[in-house]
């Protein structure tokens, strides 16, 4: 059966055991948006301050990428924010190979049920899943890829950016290629019309 909604892919999810994450988190952080996003950011998983939230990136780190997202001329609610897993790894580690695969069918299929121009990888995790690579994020950031129908660009992660601020212009000139990508379409879309 072909997802129609996130309410379907949510439904399917229920509260998940499908990996020793669930063990030690509060709540799924499925994810929250516009539906019908043209962006998409993908992160790599819930944090202690969305766990307790049970929304995605509302730490120091979702603050940067609510002013990242401000700076590109688009409001949270416009667009559509998740993680590769859902549930939060204890001490904030890094999900581990199984965890990761036991949630990306869930990433895919909101990916295929928003349809965004654009999906924005936030750090190597999400890069790497998104991509089915292994290169760091050092070698990938900054492109435009083509992957689960639309285009992926992976930049670095806003918590990655509030330890070395020196790379958050890098950042700016990721972000800066995604706007003007979504712009470009949306002009090409009212030129059509």
């Amino acid at each position: 059966m072909e997802d129609r909604t996130l309410d379907d892919i949510r439904a399917d999810v229920g509260e998940c055991t499908r990996c020793k994450l669930h063990r030690s988190r509060t709540t799924i952080v499925f994810g929250e948006g516009d539906p019908r996003a043209c962006i998409m950011f993908v992160g790599e998983g819930p944090g202690a301050e969305e766990d307790a939230q049970g929304r995605p990136f509302v730490g120091r780190a979702g603050q940067l990428l609510n002013r990242m997202i401000e700076a590109m001329g688009f409001r949270r609610e416009e667009v559509y924010i998740t993680n590769v897993v859902m549930c939060r790894p204890p001490s904030n580690r890094t999900p581990e190979p199984d965890e990761i695969a036991t949630c990306e069918p869930f990433l895919f299929r909101k990916i295929r049920v928003i349809k965004p121009d654009v999906v924005v990888a936030l750090g190597a995790i999400a890069a790497q899943s998104l991509l089915g690579t292994k290169a760091p994020i050092g070698q990938i950031r900054g492109r435009f890829f083509d992957a689960h129908g639309t285009k992926v660009l992976p930049t670095f992660h806003p918590a990655f950016l509030l330890r070395a601020p020196e790379r958050k212009r890098e950042a700016w000139e990721d972000l800066k290629k995604v706007r003007d990508y979504v712009l470009s379409r949306s002009r090409s879309e009212e030129a059509t019309r």
